[in-house]
């Protein structure tokens, strides 16, 4: 959104390019911090940003952005009371962070009690984009930035059991349709009317074309461009193996509530097994060789960037 004193005539790209975005690593606020409990969280925490640092160092070598600047926090949700920034990666605990949000902001007494509903269709939380560019750069500056992220593999077959193996009104229709009748030989006419039944192979084959019949979607989009890691300097990463244990360090570092703790339960399918390594393995079984090294591939940076071991 641009100044309401600016120019219509004016190009909205004047404004965004090359503009410098906040200074790489600001120090993390540990007065929060009470005796020594959190000390190998905190050793962790330190390597993991010391990590992306380097690595967008190494291959990202230029400092100006060279681009809109609004579209880069789009996914970023504005916690005001204690000053953080959260940049949302589906399948990595997101829908349990905005819950813990919407508890920080002072929305409810506590997670536990707001539903799947109020937490994605609410609009109880505000976005980055949201504001002027001075409320963004403001924010950027001096607001404490988070991020959670999780191995892409696991990511990507948690997103495929989500939205393709569950009924779901919007992606059977909108995505299943589309895949089955692109990828499926012979496919017969309940299928391609309701979209449902997608197999993880057909999925692969669509994540994989350069021309998808639909758009990409963020639940498998890849954290480098949903959250731009190395444009926007993230003072905290945490990650989905250590979910629990990142996320009430961090709570602790921003002042939180002595009584709010990260919700631990699964926000559906709560029945279901959790996506691991092991069923994953099973997954990527339904794979050829080339097409497991191809989805590799896709998710490469998002394995560099945040040190996870490949496949």
């Amino acid at each position: 959104r641009l100044p309401e004193q600016q120019k219509p005539s004016e190009s909205p790209l004047s404004w965004f390019r090359g503009v410098y975005l906040p200074p790489a690593l600001h120090p993390l606020n540990k007065t929060f911090l009470k005796g020594g409990e959190w000390q190998d969280t905190d050793s962790t925490q330190e390597k993991r940003r010391a990590f992306l640092q380097d690595f967008c160092k190494k291959y990202n070598s230029r400092k100006k952005l060279q681009t809109h600047l609004v579209p880069l926090v789009s996914r970023i949700y504005v916690e005001d009371r204690h000053k953080v920034l959260y940049c949302e990666v589906p399948k990595a605990g997101c829908s349990n962070w905005k819950r813990v949000l919407m508890v920080l902001r002072g929305l409810a007494a506590s997670a536990n009690n707001i539903s799947h509903d109020d937490v994605h269709y609410g609009k109880h939380l505000r976005k980055l984009d949201s504001y002027d560019l001075k409320g963004i750069y403001t924010r950027l500056n001096t607001y404490t930035k988070f991020i959670f992220v999780r191995d892409p593999m696991e990511r990507l077959v948690s997103a495929f059991r989500d939205k393709f193996e569950h009924p779901n009104s919007y992606y059977h229709p909108v995505f299943g349709k589309a895949i089955i009748k692109k990828y499926r030989h012979n496919a017969d006419e309940e299928a391609l009317k309701t979209g449902s039944g997608v197999k993880f192979k057909e999925f692969i084959q669509y994540l994989l074309d350069s021309h998808r019949p639909v758009g990409m979607d963020i639940h498998w989009e890849q954290v480098s461009k949903l959250c731009y890691p190395c444009l926007i300097n993230y003072d905290f990463i945490g990650k989905f193996e250590t979910l629990e244990e990142d996320a009430n360090y961090f709570l602790q570092l921003v002042g939180a509530p002595a009584d709010l703790k990260f919700p631990k339960f699964k926000d559906r399918h709560s029945s279901d097994e959790r996506t691991s390594a092991e069923v994953v393995r099973q997954y990527l079984k339904e794979l050829s060789k080339e097409e497991r090294q191809l989805t590799y591939d896709f998710y490469y940076l998002d394995y560099l960037m945040f040190n996870y071991t490949s496949p």
